[in-house]
């Protein structure tokens, strides 16, 4: 059982303000404090002290002055009420049963069979009018390091290997250049009518400057600067399994990034919901940076979401096999909200039960980061995720000032949004032609970005053969194939052009 040592109560929202403002009285009385003092600034201290956390103070007398100075900006950095909250809330509801699972009901899924031409057809010329009226942000999820593929750079930097030599961030801003003209194009108006497609993209402490440095150096892609939005997301402290803050130094707390759930907090706390409105947004295409075949801001995908009339949708893959280590979409309880439920949450039973009708899997709609929301829906969920102040609590081995301590880092998850929606709608989509992760260091079983380049490579080659063209190469076909540039083609479409009749020896990028 966790218990905290915490001695602030439950408050309401008039108190917490309350607490907000008498927090920003502290910070001005200790914004002055004497280093040299024997003692830590007394305001500072018992406000700790209020929620059991003056412990951070304990190292005090053998702290340098300038180390004393850390200390205290540190602490006065953190939102103490806000976090005291979610420790308590988060500490609380950890082991609480939650209700039993179900799977998703059949009519909440347009599969890849199910899907006639026609409907094919109607949602992605209801998708570029959308477009063309300004009413799609995309969100990019970029705040991690590339640290399991070798690299402290954003893991957007990451080149997979193609012919090309192109980053993650480079084939996703090419698709939306590519769609604009698409859009522009639907419309009649060619190239004199594009209409900016807005990129939010999230970062963190880590990865923002270098994510800033790396755009402006390739002249944000083709982009307009002004169309792409920067934000970071936010940190919260690192725990024992009591409350306390890990201490990372004598004079530093230990943080950790709050979790790609942080996306609605950090759009909230950065007035970027008043952003997306003043420029007509009402959709939101939401995704994380990590898949090399991402269709950024997928039409088809946004007029089935329309059409449907829901508040949230994702695509969705078939699970390749019951133990296959991915979170799957299910249903919470009778007539419950369909939510997320991860690989190591999943009773075995239950993840190999099959449905007796379909031959499937009962659990079989993978999840995969690729969602849409409406930004209505999305307000709603930045106050809901505040209101409950409940995160996802990890057991980590955390750098302390003992060494590596057993503590629990918070987070919250892009997918806890779900839980809010009363109506959500799935959308299968191919493995082949939409997911290749990149998570993994190249030597690993799965997910690398050898398998991601080759899933790329493989795929264009199918495009290039459908569109007339050949393909000679010197390695086996498996090993191999060509890349199409995301300047010529988003989804395959208008190539005939320039592949009909043509021979191209694989590798190779094909870029006209």
């Amino acid at each position: 059982m966790l218990t905290l040592v915490s001695r602030a109560s439950n408050k309401t929202s008039s108190e917490f303000h309350e607490e907000r403002d008498m927090q920003g009285d502290m910070r001005e009385l200790t914004s002055a404090f004497d280093p040299m003092a024997p003692t830590p600034p007394q305001a500072l201290l018992e406000r700790l002290k209020d929620y059991g956390q003056e412990d951070a103070f304990a190292l005090w007398d053998e702290l340098c002055p300038e180390e004393r100075e850390l200390l205290v900006r540190d602490i006065e950095s953190l939102d103490l009420p806000r976090v005291d909250r979610i420790i308590r809330c988060s500490l609380r509801s950890h082991g609480v049963p939650t209700p039993a699972i179900e799977p998703v009901p059949e009519a909440c899924v347009s599969t890849v069979e199910g899907r006639t031409t026609e409907e094919r057809e109607r949602w992605w010329k209801m998708g570029l009018k959308a477009i063309s009226e300004g009413k799609l942000a995309v969100l990019l999820l970029s705040g991690g390091q590339g640290t399991r593929l070798g690299s402290s750079d954003p893991k957007g930097c990451f080149n997979i290997g193609l012919p090309s030599g192109k980053s993650l961030f480079q084939l996703q801003a090419e698709r939306i250049l590519c769609l604009q003209k698409l859009v522009a194009q639907s419309v009649g108006d060619g190239m004199s009518g594009i209409v900016p497609i807005h990129w939010y993209i999230m970062t963190s402490p880590f990865t923002d400057d270098a994510t800033h440095k790396f755009f402006e150096s390739h002249k944000y892609f083709g982009l307009e600067a002004d169309q792409i939005t920067f934000f970071q997301q936010g940190t919260i402290p690192c725990i024992f399994k009591d409350g306390r803050f890990i201490m990372e130094t004598p004079y530093r707390v230990a943080k950790a990034p709050d979790g790609n759930g942080g996306v609605y907090a950090a759009l909230n706390s950065s007035r970027l919901f008043e952003d997306m409105a003043m420029r007509g947004v009402r959709y939101i295409d939401c995704y994380g940076v990590d898949n090399a075949l991402v269709r950024v801001a997928d039409p088809a995908f946004l007029g089935y979401f329309i059409d449907k009339g829901v508040a949230a949708a994702a695509k969705v893959v078939r699970k390749a096999y019951p133990q296959e280590k991915v979170g799957v979409f299910v249903r919470r309880g009778k007539s419950g909200p369909i939510s997320v439920v991860e690989y190591s949450e999943m009773d075995q039973s239950l993840a190999s039960a099959i449905n007796q009708q379909t031959g499937r899997l009962q659990y079989c709609w993978s999840n995969v980061c690729l969602h849409m929301f409406t930004l209505d829906f999305l307000n709603q969920v930045a106050n809901g995720l505040e209101r409950d102040s409940v995160y996802h609590l990890a057991e980590k081995k955390i750098p302390s000032i003992h060494g590596h301590t057993v503590g629990l880092k918070l987070e919250q998850f892009i997918f806890d949004a779900f839980t809010y929606a009363t109506s959500t709608a799935l959308f299968e989509v191919q493995r082949e032609e939409e997911f290749a992760p990149v998570k993994n260091a190249n030597g690993s079983s799965f997910d690398t970005p050898d398998s991601a380049r080759l899933m790329v490579l493989r795929l264009h080659s199918r495009w290039v053969v459908a569109a007339g063209g050949f393909l000679t190469h010197s390695v086996p076909l498996y090993a191999t194939g060509v890349e199409i540039s995301p300047l010529c083609s988003y989804a395959g479409e208008n190539l005939e052009a320039i592949c009909r009749g043509r021979t191209f020896h694989a590798p190779c990028e094909i870029t006209n």
